[in-house]
């Protein structure tokens, strides 16, 4: 083999492997292009981030903090629709009223109107008769007529087969023991007078100045 052909032959050998070192040189590049240049894909840390606040909308969230509104209660009017009517006929105008039959007292305002209603007790015996009367006097502290106990805020307006009957709060004995208890109001428990708790003493009491009109029904 001669020398120049010899050179022919080395030069296209080292042509194709030339070419061949270029090809997989090109190869690695896109390759390297490929795995190192692409971003890892955002939606997969973005969607992992995320789940917990939109699995659940926002409107729902919204509508489970609202509260369930109920039907409205007028608890007022429930309460005045409780309470028993002032009895027929027993008059007109500012007055006290005082049923022995239910043992209630209505104070009564000059339109008619109720100011305050509650349960006494009255007398265990037939000692005051059903129709009108005025209250006569006022005393802040009273003693029983029998000195058995006292009694506060007492208003005079009749009187028994010899005693004056009046409205004032529940005795108190000489020992001070409350002669009776609340929940026992409603019934009849005197000796002749008309028993209140101390607030609805109270506020008779300054309801009633002396010539207020008291009517007693049967």
């Amino acid at each position: 083999m001669s020398k120049h052909r010899a050179t022919r032959r080395d030069v296209r050998r080292r042509g194709r492997i030339g070419a061949l070192t270029l090809a997989l040189g090109t190869t690695i590049v896109v390759g390297a292009a490929a795995v190192g240049v692409l971003p890892k894909p955002v939606a997969d840390t973005a969607s992992a981030d995320a789940a917990p606040t939109s699995a659940v909308p926002s409107s729902v969230e919204t509508a489970t903090l609202l509260p369930v509104a109920g039907p409205a209660v007028d608890v007022s009017a429930a309460k005045v629709a409780s309470d028993p009517a002032v009895p027929a006929d027993s008059g007109s105008g500012r007055r006290i009223v005082f049923d022995q039959g239910d043992q209630r007292v209505w104070l009564v305002a000059a339109d008619g109107d109720v100011e305050r209603t509650y349960p006494v007790s009255g007398s265990r015996h037939d000692n005051l008769d059903p129709g009108t009367y005025t209250v006569q006097s006022k005393t802040r502290n009273a003693t029983a007529f029998d000195y058995s106990g006292t009694m506060q805020y007492f208003v005079h307006f009749a009187t028994g087969y010899s005693q004056p009957i009046g409205f004032h709060t529940v005795p108190r004995d000489n020992a001070d023991r409350l002669e009776q208890t609340k929940a026992q109001l409603g019934t009849p428990l005197s000796a002749g007078c008309v028993r209140q708790w101390e607030p609805d003493a109270i506020a008779l009491w300054e309801f009633a100045p002396v010539g207020t009109q008291v009517v007693v029904t049967p």
